[in-house]
C-alpha cells in the first residue's frame, strides 16, 4: 500500500503541540536543539507556552508548526512508520522537504526562519486580508475576485467546497458581501496579510536571494508541489520555485488528485491539528486518512495504516 505523509501549514497551530511526542521519542530533541539555535529562543518552551496570540504571529507560527510537524515524524519512523510520497500545505512544503530528504535539518530551519521574517515584514507593509469562501465553483471565486474594487484573488484551493482568498483589505469585504448576496458561506480568517498573492512579491524576492546558496538534493521520494497541484519532477531551480510558491495559490485540491491518481492509498498528516486529514476526507473516496499529533492519534494511525 503507497502511503504519503501531509504537513500542515499555518493557521493550526496551538499550544502545547508537539510536547508530548517530544518527550517520548529522543531523536526529537536533536530537532528542539537544532531549530533553537538557529530560531535564537527555546522552542520547546514556545510550543509548551506560547500563547494563542503569540503562536499566531508569523515570525513564530511557522518554526513551531514546522518543528511540530517533524517531531510527529520522528514519532511515525520511530515506529517504522515511512512514505513513498511527501506533500505540504504551503508552509507544510518545508516539513516535506526535510522529510524527503530535499534539506539538511539546518537548512530547512534557514529557510524556515528567512521564509517567516520575510513574510511577517511584507505582510506588516502590506496589510491585506484573507477569507475562507464554502461552497462555490472556481469560476464563481474568480468572478467574484475579479468584479470588485481593488485587488482579491484565489490562494488556497483547499477541498472542493472550500477556497480561500487574498488581498486588499477593503476589495475582500466587498468580496464577502457579494458572497453572501449570493447565498454562500464565508470565514474572514485571522490574518492580516494576503498570503499566496502577488502583495507577497516582496517577501518572494527577498527570500529567494537568501536561499540561493542552499543546497537542495534530489527527494527519496515523490514531492508534490503546491505550485502545480502535480508532482515535481523539475528540482533544478528550487530557490525561484520556492519563491514563486509564496505569491502563488496553493492547488492543494489538485494535489490530492493528483497523489490518488498516482496510486496513493493512505494519507497520514503528521503535525498540529489534522486540517489536512479534513481536507482528504472533504475531496478524496476509497482511501485511509490518519493523523499524528500526539501519542493518542499516534496508536490510531499505527493501527489504521498496519491493519489495512
Amino acid at each position: 500500500m503507497k502511503k504519503a505523509f501531509l504537513f500542515s501549514g499555518q493557521g493550526s497551530q496551538y499550544q502545547g503541540m508537539g510536547i508530548e511526542l517530544a518527550e517520548k521519542f529522543t531523536p526529537a530533541k536533536e530537532i528542539l536543539e537544532c531549530g533553537s539555535d538557529i530560531m535564537g529562543f527555546d522552542l520547546k518552551d514556545k510550543l509548551a507556552n506560547a500563547s494563542a496570540e503569540e503562536l499566531a504571529q508569523t515570525r513564530l507560527s511557522q518554526p513551531a508548526i514546522f518543528t511540530a510537524s517533524l517531531i510527529a515524524l520522528c514519532a511515525a519512523r520511530e515506529n517504522g512508520l515511512d512514505c513513498d510520497a511527501v506533500a505540504g500545505h504551503s508552509l507544510g512544503e518545508y516539513a516535506a522537504m526535510y522529510a524527503s530528504g530535499m534539506l539538511s535539518l539546518e537548512d530547512a530551519y534557514k529557510a524556515i526562519k528567512l521564509r517567516s521574517e520575510a513574510m511577517a515584514k511584507a505582510a506588516e507593509n502590506s496589510k491585506g486580508a484573507m477569507a475562507a469562501i464554502i461552497g462555490c465553483t472556481n469560476e464563481e471565486i474568480d468572478s467574484v475576485c475579479e468584479s470588485v474594487n481593488g485587488f482579491a484573488a484565489p490562494a488556497n484551493y483547499n477541498s472542493p467546497v472550500q477556497t480561500v482568498i487574498a488581498g486588499e483589505q477593503a476589495a475582500i469585504d466587498e468580496a464577502i458581501a457579494k458572497f453572501t448576496e449570493m447565498g454562500k458561506r464565508s470565514v474572514k480568517l485571522a490574518v492580516s496579510a494576503a498570503f499566496h498573492t502577488k502583495m507577497m512579491k516582496s517577501a518572494a524576492d527577498e527570500f529567494k536571494a537568501a536561499v540561493k546558496d542552499f543546497t537542495f538534493s534530489a527527494p527519496k521520494c515523490d514531492f508534490y508541489a503546491n505550485l502545480y497541484g502535480k508532482k515535481l519532477r523539475d528540482f533544478s531551480d528550487m530557490p525561484s520555485y520556492l519563491a514563486a510558491h509564496i505569491c502563488s495559490p496553493v492547488k492543494f485540491t489538485d494535489e490530492l488528485n493528483a497523489m490518488q491518481n498516482d496510486g496513493i492509498e493512505a494519507f497520514i498528516e503528521l503535525g498540529p491539528n489534522k486540517v489536512l486529514t479534513g481536507l482528504v476526507r472533504k475531496t478524496l473516496k476509497g482511501v485511509i486518512f490518519t493523523n499524528i499529533e500526539n501519542a493518542e492519534s499516534l496508536e490510531k494511525a499505527l493501527a489504521a495504516v498496519k491493519g489495512a
